[in-house]
């Protein structure tokens, strides 16, 4: 079984709807320290309030690109995440141009990433990961999204949104870690809400998750672990 560090450290404590407001980035802020979470992942105009709100932990802020649709220029993409990463974000979360892969335009959906990429290189210690938004893929695009953030030189992988079709799936976790092997890792999201989902998708090799639930699934969690004591 995972220990309590291990699963806080695999979760990215995320509020990305729309009408969120700053008490509520207050309270994921307050949870992610009291947890001890990997990072809160939020949207871009609250990236300074949650630096200041985290500044004596050692919770981490990430936030979005191009979301959710992917569908942003490559020029606006780079230009997000440089004013994320100039703002205190440490990690990125880019939409992948959907329309683009679909579309068979290879070289844009590659250089649409390694824009990004080579933005993130510029500063110390950042990382890109690249939704590819699986419930709107084939398998033949699941895989050639993988490679190209790959070969991008992205961290992650990231299963979705979870604004559009589908969410984080075991086989779609097991999918992904084989296609990229040791060159990224994995981040599961969208639709996680219990410590029985969260478990299975890290047993599956999933590095982190994306979840809004990361306060229930920490209770889950431990009120598993003493049950399981008696």
């Amino acid at each position: 079984m995972f220990s309590l560090r291990e699963v806080a450290q695999k979760i990215d404590h995320t509020l990305l709807k729309a009408n969120a407001t700053e008490k509520e980035y207050v309270q994921l802020c307050c949870e992610a320290k009291g947890y001890r979470f990997k990072a809160v992942c939020v949207l871009p105009y609250y990236v300074p309030f949650c630096v200041e709100q985290l500044k004596d932990s050692a919770v981490v802020v990430a936030t979005v690109v191009g979301f959710p649709l992917g569908a942003n220029s490559f020029e606006v993409k780079a230009f997000e995440a440089e004013k994320a990463f100039l703002a205190g974000a440490t990690e990125v979360d880019m939409v992948l141009n959907l329309g683009a892969l679909k579309d068979g335009k290879i070289k844009d959906v590659l250089l649409d990433i390694q824009q990004v990429v080579e933005v993130a290189k510029t500063f110390t210690n950042r990382l890109v990961k690249v939704i590819i938004e699986t419930g709107l893929l084939t398998v033949t695009e699941k895989r050639l999204a993988c490679q190209l953030a790959v070969e991008a030189g992205a961290d992650f992988v990231k299963t979705s949104t979870g604004f559009n079709s589908g969410g984080a799936t075991v086989d779609d976790v097991l999918f992904m870690v084989s296609t990229v092997g040791k060159k990224a890792k994995v981040k599961a999201a969208g639709g996680i809400r219990t410590w029985t989902q969260a478990e299975k998708l890290l047993r599956a090799g999933a590095n982190r998750l994306g979840t809004s639930r990361g306060k229930d699934i920490m209770i889950q969690y431990q009120e598993e672990s003493k049950s399981k004591k008696f």
